[in-house]
C-alpha cells in the first residue's frame, strides 16, 4: 500500500530460519527484530530459552558516527531497518572480518548489522544532546572554519565545557551551545517537534531530517521529550497509551496517534494530522479526513487510535 512502511517480523533477516528451527511459539515469544539470536550465534542471557549453535556475552560500544545504518543482513545494499544516531550505545555480539558488527541497540533494543567502523568502544558519559533538527560541528571556536561535520536531532556528546557560543566536546570538537540541552532537559510538545521535519524526504528506516519514515518520527519526536519508544509501528501500537474508539474521530486531541497497519500518523489538531508517508515521499501536514480516505482506498483501514 502506498502509505504503509509494514516491517513484520516475519521478513526480517533470518525470521524463516528462527521459526522452523524453534518452532511458531518460539518465533511468537522471540520477535526476531528485538532478539539478538540466529541459527548459528545467540546472546548469552538467552541460553536455555532458544536453540543455537553458540552463545556469547555481547560487548558494549558506542556509535561515533552522526547516524550509523542497521541493516538487515551484512551487506550495504541489505534493506535498511533503522539508524543509531551518535553517542547511542550499542550491544555487539559479532564483528566480522568483513567489517560489520551484529548489534542490538540500547535504547529500542532493535537488532541488526552496523559497519564496524561506525563504533568503539565507550568513551565519556553523554551529557548533552542535540536538540536543534541538524547542527554544525567546527574544529575551533570560529564559524568562518569549515565545518568537519554535522549531527542530527538525538545525537548525544560528551561536553567538557561552555566557551560561549560554543560547547567543546570532550575530543576538542566545537558545537554552537544554542543546539546543544542537558540530557535532562526534554522538549514539552512532541508534535512540534514532529512539525520541524516538515518537507523531510521519506526514507524507509530513516530517523533524521535527511530522511525519516512514519513510526521513526514518531520515536525521535517522543524521544526528545524524554518518552521511551519502540522503533516500528506495531510495537508503537501495543505500547503507547490508551486506546479510544477509532470509529469516532470528534474528539481528538494534539497528540493522538492514529494506526492502520504499517503507519502511524500523529493528529495535530481535530482537523489536521502529521505523518511522513510514501505518497507525498516526505513528511506532510494534511486534513485528516483527505488521509484517511486514501488509505482506505488504498486498501487499508484505521486500526487504532491511541492517546498518551
Amino acid at each position: 500500500m502506498a502509505e504503509q512502511e509494514a516491517r513484520p517480523s516475519e521478513q526480517r533477516f533470518g525470521a524463516q530460519a528462527f521459526a522452523h528451527d524453534h518452532g511458531a511459539a518460539a518465533a511468537d515469544a522471540f520477535d526476531p527484530r528485538v532478539t539478538p539470536a540466529r541459527a548459528e550465534l545467540a546472546a548469552k542471557h538467552l541460553e536455555g530459552k532458544i536453540k543455537a549453535a553458540r552463545f556469547v556475552e555481547g560487548r558494549p560500544y558506542e556509535v561515533i558516527e552522526p547516524q550509523a545504518p542497521l541493516r538487515r543482513a551484512p551487506a550495504p545494499d541489505a534493506p535498511l531497518d533503522t539508524e543509531a544516531l551518535k553517542g547511542e550505545r550499542v550491544t555487539v555480539y559479532e564483528m566480522s572480518d568483513e567489517g560489520w558488527a551484529w548489534v542490538q541497540l540500547a535504547d529500542d533494543g532493535y537488532v541488526g548489522f552496523i559497519p564496524a567502523s561506525a563504533l568503539r568502544e565507550p568513551g565519556p558519559a553523554p551529557t548533552h544532546i542535540v536538540a536543534t533538527l541538524r547542527t554544525l560541528v567546527f574544529p575551533g571556536p570560529l564559524i568562518k572554519l569549515a565545518p568537519v561535520g554535522s549531527l542530527p536531532l538525538g545525537c548525544r556528546l560528551a561536553v567538557a565545557r561552555i566557551d560561549a557560543p560554543f560547547a567543546v566536546t570532550a575530543s576538542g570538537q566545537y558545537l554552537p551551545s544554542r543546539h546543544l540541552a542537558p540530557l535532562d532537559v526534554h522538549e514539552i510538545d512532541f508534535v512540534a517537534v514532529a512539525e520541524r521535519f516538515l518537507g523531510t524526504p521519506y526514507l524507509w528506516g530513516g530517523k533524521t531530517n535527511l530522511g525519516i519514515d512514519c513510526s521513526g518520527l514518531v520515536q525521535v519526536a517522543l524521544a526528545a521529550c524524554g518518552i521511551a519508544c519502540p522503533r516500528d509501528s506495531d510495537m508503537q501500537e501495543k505500547a503507547l497509551g490508551k486506546a479510544l474508539a477509532s470509529d469516532d474521530l470528534s474528539d481528538l486531541a494534539r497528540g493522538d496517534l492514529l494506526f492502520w497497519r504499517g503507519h502511524v500518523a500523529i493528529v495535530r489538531d481535530q482537523s489536521t494530522l502529521i505523518h511522513a508517508n510514501a505518497f507525498h515521499m516526505a513528511v506532510a501536514v494534511e486534513p485528516m479526513t483527505q488521509a484517511i480516505a486514501r488509505i482506505r482506498a488504498a486498501g487499508c483501514e484505521l486500526t487504532d487510535v491511541r492517546r498518551l
